[in-house]
């Protein structure tokens, strides 16, 4: 939970958009429960009254030195001294218990995260049987993007160095043949495997942690009176540390940048700060673009994009303050400016650097929005983990309180910030500026409750379109929930209700639909088995040359490449528009309507030895449009009526295809 303060000191007044220094020690703020109330006119008022100095008795103004009538230096040492005692006894307590409240969080944290450990690991053993797998059904158990991420862990330990293994997978020629890859650049694969979450080597399950770091470390930073160096220099790392293992990691830092600009504009955030945060960004970007060997997606993405229109945003802060028009308009006219500039700059920069064909998160969403279908956003959308959302999930969240104690804490978020937002409006936009510098205009725990709400509405709006992105809202739902605990949002209830009875009454409920959850999931049990597939892997292995080439279906030639190191044409990283869509088209071929003669020459411009065919994959369809026979008759609808190629296969190949290989599930054809 955010711990919510006000700084009770006065600040000094900031010279232009600078912001004060950072202290050596932070000051303590006062309860969260004191606001100033809005209807006061804080333009009209100028800075706090001080308290006034003693006066002398000869009516001096309390000047330093020994004026004539002023008292005598013991008596003001008699009257000071008790003060600074008890200030500094005030101020001991304060660091004991800021200390104490630091090293429980600490404690905690690391219990839960334990606890975490020991709960996903007992997951993954009781469905799987992990620990008794033999070496060949472990690595079959990594199917698509796992087994292909897992390949390259297994390349660097299999290497006698760290720097063969290190060159091996940097000069690739086994996942794209006969192209030499640098698999660190493609597959973005500075993380190791892990398994953060369920699903063990995902590139995700490695970012995002350091997505959870970065949210925190902005959330300091909106709270922080000061700006210090060493906040920024963690922010950097963060981003970095969040995009290098990730190519959506930039769409979820673009939805972060869509909830500060609007922030921005309103006054929740000082102008000065808000630049050190798109600085940082920036040089994020450029050192991951430096990382990634010049991985151009870094310089198109609407992140990036975003950076640039926000910083020309406010280098002409002052253009935008001198327009004739109502706060309301001016507020409208920059939102809009600022999403139609991202959009247009994305586009430019896509075109000039080529890599227009990269498939985005943005692309899905339009793809659902408009209902616009393709080959591309069917191989997407077909799969359930890139389908809308559950409707079950609403009713989970329900059953937990989850969904209800949101709900109602982004109500009391609503109430509490359009009063604020009415009173921007009817004042000035240098008004609000100078209420900015003086940090008297907002108190901190506000920004920071606009902002969490903001990133909880652009992450329900991904989680929604895209299921798989269910990883960033769920956990910010628990975060969100955590403000029940928040005195500035239930102060007036918790007068009349015990706090602490209330909290633990509240997790009481909630735990028991919680506990029923665990016991569901741990009660699971299962043992991998796909005897099938383990037949496929001993044939090759033991059958065909160690340079023979292989295409199929991308999650199968994961497990081709990791478990009989062969080389393939195509593989489950389905984003890269001139490599991997390109590829995969041609190997799915074999599942449309086109003649046996034009597949097999394709293949062979692939220089492909062996196809696998999966014959479920003629007939199943996931859900209504999404057979194979379906989506091609959407990308070939001229061949549509013809039969289909695979049907002609699996009856007799010949002359194009031979079969040589054959059990339940897999045939391998040599391609003639």
């Amino acid at each position: 939970m955010v711990v919510q303060t006000r700084n009770k000191h006065k600040d000094l007044p900031s010279k232009g958009d600078q912001a004060p220094r950072c202290p050596l020690r932070s000051r303590r703020g006062m309860g969260s429960g004191e606001r100033r109330p809005l209807t006061e006119d804080k333009c009209s008022r100028g800075p706090r009254a001080s308290s006034p100095a003693p006066i002398h008795p000869s009516g001096g103004g309390g000047r330093k030195g020994h004026a004539p009538g002023s008292l005598p230096r013991r008596l003001l040492i008699g009257t000071v001294q008790p003060f600074i005692g008890l200030f500094l006894e005030k101020l001991l307590k304060l660091r004991r218990y800021q200390g104490f409240s630091w090293n429980l969080t600490l404690s905690i944290g690391a219990f839960v995260g334990v606890m975490h450990w020991a709960h996903l690991t007992t997951l993954f053993e009781n469905d799987r049987h992990f620990s008794h797998l033999s070496t060949l059904e472990r690595e079959m158990t990594f199917r698509t993007e796992m087994g292909l991420y897992y390949s390259y862990f297994k390349t660097m330990i299999e290497a006698p160095t760290f720097l063969r293994g290190l060159w091996l997978i940097m000069n690739d020629r086994l996942t794209e043949f006969p192209l030499v890859i640098n698999a660190v650049k493609r597959f973005h694969l500075y993380p190791e495997a892990t398994r953060v979450m369920w699903t063990p080597p995902l590139r995700e399950s490695f970012s995002y942690p350091f997505h959870v770091l970065q949210m925190l470390l902005i959330t300091h930073i909106l709270r922080s009176h000061q700006n210090c160096k060493k906040d920024f220099i963690a922010l950097l790392v963060s981003n970095v540390a969040f995009m290098l293992p990730w190519h959506f990691a930039q769409f979820i830092l673009f939805t972060q940048m869509a909830s500060l600009f609007p922030m921005y504009i309103v006054g929740y955030i000082e102008p000065y700060k808000f630049l050190k945060i798109i600085l940082v960004n920036m040089v994020s970007v450029a050192i991951c673009f430096v990382l990634m060997f010049g991985k151009s997606t870094y310089l198109s993405s609407y992140f990036a994009s975003s950076l640039i229109i926000t910083w020309g945003f406010m280098k002409k802060r002052s253009k935008v303050q001198k327009l004739q028009s109502s706060q309301y308009t001016i507020w409208l006219i920059q939102g809009f400016l600022w999403w139609s500039g991202t959009i247009v700059l994305k586009i430019l920069l896509s075109q000039l650097l080529a890599v227009s064909d990269h498939i985005h998160l943005s692309d899905l969403i339009t793809a659902r929005i408009l209902r616009y279908s393709d080959f591309d956003t069917l191989m997407y959308t077909c799969a359930p983990e890139f389908d809308f959302m559950e409707k079950e999930t609403p009713l989970r969240y329900t059953k937990t309180l989850l969904l209800p104690v949101v709900v109602m804490i982004s109500f009391l978020i609503f109430r509490k910030v359009i009063p604020d937002i009415f009173y921007m409006l009817s004042a000035g936009e240098t008004c609000i500026r100078k209420q900015l510098d003086r940090n008297e205009s907002k108190n901190p725990p506000t920004a920071l409750l606009v902002f969490h709400e903001l990133q909880l509405f652009a992450f329900a709006i991904l989680a929604i379109f895209i299921m798989r992105l269910k990883l960033f809202l769920t956990p910010h739902m628990s975060v969100m929930a955590s403000l029940v605990c928040s005195k500035q949002l239930f102060g007036r209830f918790f007068d009349r209700v015990r706090f602490e009875n209330f909290v633990f009454a509240l997790i009481a409920v909630m735990s028991i639909q919680g506990w029923l959850n665990l016991q569901s999931q741990w009660s699971i049990i299962g043992e991998f088995s796909n005897a099938p597939q383990e037949d496929l892997l001993q044939w090759i292995r033991q059958n065909t040359r160690s340079d023979a080439v292989f295409a199929g279906a991308m999650p199968t030639m994961a497990s081709v490449k990791l478990s009989a190191l062969r080389p393939i044409v195509n593989h489950p990283q389905y984003e890269d528009g001139g490599l991997s869509r390109t590829r995969t088209k041609i190997v799915y071929s074999v599942y449309s309507r086109k003649t046996a003669k034009e597949v097999r020459d394709k293949l062979l411009q692939l220089h492909v030895n062996y196809y696998i065919l999966e014959e479920a994959w003629c007939v199943v369809r996931t859900k209504p449009g999404c057979s194979m026979l379906e989506i091609w008759d959407v990308e070939d609808p001229t061949n549509a009526g013809k039969p289909s190629l695979c049907s002609i296969l699996v009856k007799d190949g010949r002359p194009y295809f031979t079969s040589v290989f054959q059990n339940s599930m897999y045939r391998v054809f040599r391609v003639n």
